[in-house]
């Protein structure tokens, strides 16, 4: 399973005839030459090399500092699906050596398997210098890599993923059974190589929900019987205060009045931040010193996504709760069932998860119509960014001073952040005929963000 890649036998070629150092810079294709305007510096191919000794070699004779910047994004690329690669073989590496402790230690059926355990690793942590934990962790797995999720070690080491994905989906996976968790990892891995570690968290968060909807609430259930207030202390003098284990709508809807709170109190002169705030605003609602003030808080707006057959107890698949993520189905009924109109908004979709359209011609969208841009587009629009479009400002694709129109087709959500260097940055994005946006960076490169976050 842990067989070396194999490589593109026309670049080895090339290798082999020419010195890098004195090659020639080659030529673009012609439609290169259009989307970016500086000259080539590196070969095109190096892009979609794949990760071992002849990218290491491409690489090796490359000074990235005097490429263009548009080829640095490019190189950096590269490394990073060399250090893939490299990653992948130590994982090999350890079940290997861990297999040879364990032949050494002879396989008669008496042997303690728990002291072969504690030998495989005790080599593994002297040879890489290693505390017990983090060598047990890691051959944990480097195991798992070569017996549990194969596929994943591949995608690995073939540098579509790197290790912070790698792992994710092993530890994402490790509470089902071997088939279940190779489906979740199959259906992950199609996604994870254009996701962020937050995106692919949430999509197999969704995929492990929907593989054994049962087992899933079983576990919800018994999760939510240990609910408990954590009190710890921090490294500077300070406290962490912690609600662990609760229900997901009601730490989302606490979660959401706390931000409403702190937003109202956000005037021109306050000096704190918005975190600042909202600790403040969560401590005085929970201190009984501190005395109140008698004001309502105002409810926030939180969405619930969920299709037709789920709502009707038909299927049970998962729910999105914005700013949180997917929630097993039975969360998703009961937000709709006890559903207040100034305290949640349910969203019921069809297959294609596509909202009907109104254009306008006012410059800010109506309420309605802010409504359905959170709809379309449950979080920010910026490639990787998963915060709640509720949180976002509504950004003109085309901008209101260029002639762009107040229409849906024109409008999508930005967090202040992004919204910020979209506009002071170079940034720009547009809306594909498939309903994705397609965004262009300063130094060339694009980048898609699909409509729905998984």
């Amino acid at each position: 399973m842990f067989d070396t890649l194999t490589k593109g036998s026309s670049i080895q070629a090339r290798l082999d005839e020419a010195d890098l150092g004195d090659a020639e810079p080659a030529l673009m294709t012609e439609e290169a030459e259009l989307s970016a305007p500086h000259e080539p510096t590196i070969p095109p191919e190096v892009a979609h090399i794949e990760p071992g000794i002849v990218l290491g070699a491409v690489l090796s004779k490359i000074d990235i500092d005097a490429l263009s910047g548009h080829d640095r994004v490019i190189i950096l690329a590269a490394h990073q699906r060399m250090a893939s690669y490299y990653q992948a073989q130590v994982y090999a590496s350890m079940a290997s050596v861990a297999d040879a402790v364990a032949e050494a230690l002879g396989n008669d059926g008496e042997t303690d398997l728990e002291l072969v355990d504690d030998a495989c690793s005790s080599e593994i942590r002297a040879a890489l210098r290693l505390t017990r934990r983090a060598a047990d962790s890691e051959l944990s797995i480097a195991r798992d890599f070569k017996t549990r999720l194969p596929a994943v070690w591949q995608d690995f080491a073939s540098g579509r993923i790197d290790r912070r994905r790698a792992n994710l989906i092993v530890h994402r996976t490790d509470h089902l059974p071997i088939a279940q968790a190779r489906e979740v990892a199959r259906l992950a891995l199609e996604r994870a190589p254009e996701l962020t570690t937050g995106q692919l968290t949430a999509l197999l968060r969704k995929l492990s929900v929907e593989a054994d909807p049962e087992d899933t609430k079983h576990r919800y259930e018994s999760a939510v019987d240990e609910r408990r207030v954590v009190l710890e202390p921090g490294v500077d003098g300070t406290a962490h205060l912690y609600l662990m284990d609760v229900a997901p709508d009601r730490a989302a809807r606490i979660r959401d009045r706390i931000d409403s709170a702190a937003r109202e109190l956000r005037t021109s002169g306050e000096t704190r931040t918005m975190d600042q705030l909202r600790a403040d605003v969560a401590l005085d609602l929970l201190d009984p010193t501190v005395p109140q003030s008698g004001r309502k808080l105002r409810r926030g707006s939180l969405v619930m996504t969920v299709d037709l057959a789920t709502l009707a107890g038909l299927a049970e698949s998962s729910g999105d709760l914005g700013g949180y993520g997917p929630v097993i189905s039975d969360i998703a009924r009961r937000v709709a069932e006890t559903s207040r109109s100034d305290e949640w908004r349910f969203v019921v979709t069809d297959s294609e998860h596509q909202p009907i359209c109104f254009g306008i011609t006012r410059r800010r969208p109506t309420a309605a119509d802010r409504r359905t841009i959170e709809t379309m587009f449950p979080t920010c629009v910026f490639p990787g960014c998963r915060i709640p479009s509720s949180q976002c400002d509504i950004d003109h694709t085309t901008p209101w001073a260029d002639g762009g129109r107040t229409s849906l087709r024109n409008l999508a959500p930005l967090c202040r952040h992004d919204h910020r260097v979209r506009h002071e940055t170079g940034w720009s994005y547009r809306r594909t005929e498939a309903g994705s946006l397609e965004w262009l960076s300063p130094l060339g490169h694009r980048y898609s963000s699909g409509a729905r976050a998984p």
